[in-house]
């Protein structure tokens, strides 16, 4: 089999790698791609025997085993007859194109090296060689390693391409890689080579087209003129030197340029089927050529199509505060339980529970649900962001600015099924009359949400020996009863916040925000609060057993000590159904895997100051509270004793019943995890059979996938896939809140930036404020976890020092160039092109990055 392939014929990329396979693909397409060859994967793996995978060092001694080896007799002969093939000496460029580059969750952009203007078969061998070397740099062994890419399943081709005596060069984008857009491609430009783009070398010209393709110009609606002025590192005593260009005022891309090269990305984006970054070049003869083409990595999948006009999904994962992908029978769940809510709510009832109301949809592992018509009625524009105000306030800012859009403009007929749906479930659950109860009698609301958990409770006993498709029948039965949870106890906590709501309208401003933040400390009744004090109770139990407070500060033995173990086991009979991300069915419960409680545990120990012992923070804020309460009705009184009477009213009744509001939480956790727990006896079944792999793959089956598991159908590829997804979903760093149909994040658009603001161009939406650490050149450079990087610029040498930074700020580069890329991919705002960033801004000074609107503030 031959290692050297002419490029047509590259598209195998477990050959021939992600950068090759794309340029095949480009070619088979008829696209303009430079002439060249790849010297395949076999190449490098005969070269790489003996390489190491692992260990100290890794890096460095994979590196020099390869930059030592001798490229083979036949495989040399190879490249010199291909080279020789393009001409005699023609100067090409020599890339790196690994197996683990231009996938579509992991760009591993610029983490292997390319040398342009190669001349002469020697050199070209040289550069061979060099890549296959670059496959082992700091920065790619980082990069894969935080991608979670096995270093042992990786190989390097090696591309070599005839080089194009580029005008003009840069790199397109057809989608918006900031805030999602599909519609809108950007382009960053600038004279010459597009390495200096890529590399972020250059501040580069930035275009803007919404619209546009194949058959029609779109609109131009940004074109702003970079200074082109290139970044030259290594100068004398370190760091960069900026080469001013010739005419920097002039533009790269007259607007004909600018709508050709829109059009052929959307003819690759076309043929390849889905958003792509792509290199590009102009010769003197004004041809395009395509240089590289791969997926944009860090566009976040866009919903599915249901016809025409705007549509609106809000994230139900982040509003739960669960950043990380659901499992798929977490998600099929969440049907069951969403379609119970469709029913009882709404009067809409889904014909297949399991497959959930229409309005629920899964994208990258989260659950979003559709509220375009809530925001177009105004009842529903008006309440539902009061509700988020409450539990995601950023959601709420996000939804509000959205009423501004014409199709989201308020629609006749849409405020009655709103109204409808509301009084339903007030007539459903009688909230008015539990409200009024809990309000008479806070402790008669108390009661009644006691009884509904011991009818929960009773619902879930199960008969023993209950054969897995009843097993089935019974979950299911759960996950449907689970939706009058909700309208049945928050009334009683609502009757809490209704007394504070009632209290601060009768002080007519005595009661302010500071004081009604004092009034809602340590409230009791709180099942969460309860649950932390009796672990901090149960750790001042082991401290006092010396054999328990040395098995937690030090390694755990096999078997727990007496005291450690009675005091965990009588916790979790408590609380072993909750976990971190306990919404999801798939998540063990603490009960199934103790290490977190029993790392608090630990951490409980460490706390040796009796004055922040959690039950003496909780005693001191609940006597805060009752002063602040007694010091608001004192001075309401001296006004109006009538005042003071219902103020004091008020916020008894806040004590008594806003605690509740975590009831609800714990009765429907409680629920799951009964739920978790049959559907484990399920998989252990289905283990026996030879069906399932291990038991806790049936969390990746959904309901009706686990019922014909259960028929005899073998899932097991099925579930390897899923796991993989999942696997790299738990890798994506940021999820957006609110996502249009159009694959818009509405919170990742610019806004004018502020007055006095450093002004750039927007590279990773997000906002964070820390303090900066201006770095001229990283070799030895501290930066301590979340600190602001500010650079003059970044190569991919640089972008190791991503992993811990909490954002980026650049002099130099567009919003396509390796920095950005990778910042995007790593979830950190950044902000690149902003001049002076490295003289204006000082180490240690707390700044304010603002990735979408590209500004940085100073405090």
């Amino acid at each position: 089999m031959p290692t050297v392939l002419g490029l047509a014929h590259a598209a195998d990329a477990a050959r021939t790698g992600g950068k090759a396979a794309h340029l095949a693909a480009l070619l088979a397409a008829g696209f303009p791609v430079p002439d060249g060859f790849c010297v395949t994967t076999g190449a490098y793996a005969r070269v790489a025997t003996g390489v190491p995978t692992g260990g100290p060092d890794l890096a460095a001694r994979a590196r020099a085993a390869l930059l030592a080896a001798t490229v083979p007799a036949d495989v040399a002969t190879q490249v010199r007859a291909a080279y020789a093939a393009l001409g005699a000496d023609v100067p090409v460029a020599v890339r790196s194109s690994a197996t683990a580059e231009d996938l579509p969750d992991a760009s591993s952009a610029g983490q292997q090296d390319t040398f342009l203007h190669v001349v002469g078969a020697d050199a070209v061998l040289d550069a061979v060689r060099r890549c296959w070397a670059s496959l082992w740099t700091d920065r790619a062994v980082s990069y894969r390693t935080e991608a979670g890419i096995d270093h042992g399943t990786v190989a390097l081709a090696v591309v070599v391409q005839r080089m194009v005596d580029a005008e003009v060069a840069g790199v397109l984008f057809t989608a918006d890689p900031v805030s999602g857009r599909r519609t809108r491609t950007v382009i960053d430009a600038a004279p010459g080579l597009g390495e200096a783009v890529v590399s972020g070398a250059v501040n580069p010209d930035h275009v803007v087209v919404d619209g546009g393709g194949v058959d029609a110009d779109g609109v131009i609606t940004e074109h702003r003129i970079g200074d082109k002025a290139v970044a030259v590192r290594g100068v004398a005593g370190g760091g960069t030197e900026r080469v001013a260009a010739t005419a920097p005022e002039r533009a790269c891309l007259s607007d004909d340029q600018v709508h050709a090269l829109v059009a052929v990305g959307r003819r690759v984006e076309a043929h390849l089927g889905t958003p792509q970054d792509v290199e590009w070049a102009i010769d003197g003869e004004g041809t395009v050529w395509l240089t590289q083409s791969r997926p944009i990595t860090t566009l976040y999948p866009q919903p599915p199509d249901r016809g025409p006009g705007l549509r609106v999904y809000f994230c139900v994962s982040l509003a739960q505060g669960l950043t990380a992908p659901i499992t798929p029978m977490g998600m099929s769940g969440f049907r069951v339980i969403a379609a119970a809510v469709a029913g009882g709510a709404f009067g809409a009832p889904v014909a297949d529970p399991t497959g959930g109301p229409p309005a629920l949809v899964q994208l990258g592992g989260r659950a979003f649900v559709e509220v375009t018509e809530v925001l177009r009625s105004r009842v529903g524009r008006a309440l539902v962001p009061r509700v988020l105000d409450v539990m995601e306030a950023r959601s709420a800012v996000v939804l509000r600015g959205l009423s501004a859009e014409p199709d989201l403009a308020v629609r006749p007929g849409t405020v009655l099924p709103v109204v409808r749906g509301l009084a339903r479930v007030l007539a459903r659950f009688r909230v008015p009359p539990v409200v009024a109860l809990s309000l008479a009698c806070p402790a008669a609301g108390r009661r009644r949400v006691d009884r509904l958990g011991a009818r929960l409770r009773a619902r879930t006993a199960v008969p023993a020996g209950l054969p897995a498709p009843a097993r089935l029948d019974h979950v299911e039965r759960v996950l449907s009863g689970i939706f009058p949870v909700l309208p049945s106890t928050m009334p009683v906590a609502a009757a809490g916040f209704l007394g504070l709501a009632l209290a601060r309208r009768a002080a007519a401003g005595e009661l302010d925000d500071d004081a009604t933040h004092e009034v809602l400390r340590s409230l009791p009744h709180n099942v969460t609060t309860e649950m932390d004090l009796e672990l901090w109770a149960a750790a001042t139990r082991i401290r006092a057993d010396a054999r328990s407070a040395a098995a937690l500060r030090g390694p755990l033995p096999d078997v727990l000590p007496p005291v450690l173990a009675r005091e965990l086991a009588s916790f979790l009979s408590r609380h072993g159904h909750r976990a971190v991300g306990e919404i999801d069915l798939g998540v063990p419960r603490w009960s199934d895997d103790p290490a977190h409680v029993l790392g608090v545990l630990a951490n409980y120990l460490r706390l040796d100051d009796p004055d922040r012992a959690p039950d003496v923070r909780f005693a001191r804020g609940a006597r805060a509270a009752e002063t602040a309460v007694a010091r608001v009705v004192d001075r309401v009184r001296r006004r109006s004793r009538v005042r003071g009477a219902l103020v004091a009213f008020g916020l008894s009744r806040t004590r008594q019943l806003a605690g509740m509001r975590e009831t609800h939480k714990d009765l429907l956790v409680r629920a799951l995890a009964h739920v978790r727990a049959q559907l484990a006896v399920i998989g252990a079944e289905l283990v026996a059979r030879g069906l399932l792999d291990a038991v806790d793959d049936v969390y990746f089956l959904e309901l009706p996938e686990a019922r014909t598991a259960i028929g005899g159908a073998d899932h097991r590829a099925l579930v390897a896939d899923r796991r993989a997804a999942h696997a790299r979903e738990l890798r994506r760093r940021h999820v957006p809140r609110v996502l249009l149909s159009d694959g818009t994040e509405p919170e990742a658009l610019a806004a004018p930036p502020p007055d006095g603001a450093l002004v750039g161009t927007p590279a990773s939406a997000g906002v964070v404020t820390a303090p900066a650490r201006v770095v001229l050149d990283p070799v030895g450079a501290h930066l301590e976890p979340g600190e602001i990087l500010v650079a003059p610029s970044t190569d991919p040498g640089w972008t190791p020092l991503f992993l811990t930074a909490g954002g980026l700020v650049m002099e130099m580069g567009g919003s396509n160039s390796h920095g950005a890329v990778v910042a995007r991919e790593y979830g950190i705002p950044a902000v690149v092109g902003v001049a002076d960033a490295t003289r204006r801004l000082r180490t240690g000074e707390l700044v304010t990055v603002d990735g979408a609107a590209g500004a940085i503030t100073t405090d």
